[in-house]
């Protein structure tokens, strides 16, 4: 008689590169999934801190930070969504051009202090911009997922009830870390000239790709059942595959050794801005 599948309890968001495994087009034997109805997987971060699901997407610097603190998930070598953060960083053209050398004692909206966009973006602007980020009024929109975390003085909560891209069209907000989607009529734009060409020199200087939410594991179940992080990487490879030409497929990356100088990046970042209390070793975090 042939075993059951073992059932897991998981956050998945719904992208072209996860639309396969969600079908059930690409399947295994030995793994079955109760997908949580979630349309915005960001939103259950906190519960998967928590421990809440067996598998789950989750950003990679809230990984960090439920390393840090001892959080029963663990990580797998595998992204499901990569964002370019270069685009990201946007104005008010109404208000007339800022640029990076702009936005000392400015006030930037930020969805969270530990956004993973939002560290990738202090990053380039710090290293390659020159800008101090200790100068700028961050306004932020919700708490972080990990409750540790604790924000710097230049940190601020939004009003309740106020919106950030309403806040920025308003002229509340001098810039915001928002999608390029919200961008599309050109009342905002990119405070990075050329966003795709920086990103490109980007990439090549560190041989890095903008990694933003990778998949975990709850510990009890990696430990108890060591198989299933290789047959879900299986999985998501398989499904990705379904996806090639997908925006930003390159940056859907698989294997310690692919993911590693992102990781190594994305690890300096976060202690840099302090969201973390030391510089991890990239084997570490794979720890079961």
């Amino acid at each position: 008689m042939t075993a059951a599948p073992l059932k897991a309890r998981t956050l998945l968001g719904d992208y072209p590169n996860t639309a396969a495994l969600k079908s059930g087009a690409v399947a295994s034997p030995r793994l079955g999934f109760d997908f949580d109805d979630v349309k915005l997987p960001q939103t259950a971060f906190k519960a998967v801190v928590r421990g809440e699901y067996d598998i789950a997407e989750l950003a990679i610097v809230t990984y960090l930070q439920a390393f840090a603190h001892g959080r029963p998930v663990t990580l797998l070598p595998t992204v499901v969504m990569a964002i370019p953060p270069h685009p990201c960083l946007a104005y008010n053209t109404a208000r007339g051009r800022l640029g990076p050398g702009d936005l000392a004692g400015r006030r930037i909206g930020i969805r969270a202090h530990s956004v993973t966009t939002v560290a990738w973006v202090r990053g380039i602007l710090a290293e390659d911009y020159g800008v101090d980020l200790d100068g700028i009024h961050w306004v932020a929109f919700e708490d972080p997922h990990v409750p540790e975390c604790v924000e710097p003085a230049n940190v601020s909560r939004a009003p309740a009830g106020k919106a950030l891209t309403g806040m920025l069209r308003a002229g509340e907000l001098d810039a915001g870390v928002v999608s390029v989607s919200d961008q599309q009529d050109g009342v905002l734009a990119p405070v990075i000239p050329d966003p795709a060409a920086a990103l490109a020199r980007w990439r090549e200087r560190h041989n890095a790709q903008p990694l933003n939410h990778v998949v975990v594991l709850h510990r009890d179940l990696a430990r108890a059942q060591p198989w299933v992080a290789g047959e879900m990487v299986r999985l998501l490879q398989q499904s990705a595959a379904r996806a090639p030409d997908m925006p930003g497929a390159d940056s859907i990356q698989s294997g310690i050794e692919a993911m590693r100088p992102s990781l190594d990046l994305i690890i300096h970042h976060a202690f840099r801005q302090g969201l973390i209390p030391r510089r991890f070793a990239v084997d570490e975090l794979f720890t079961m």
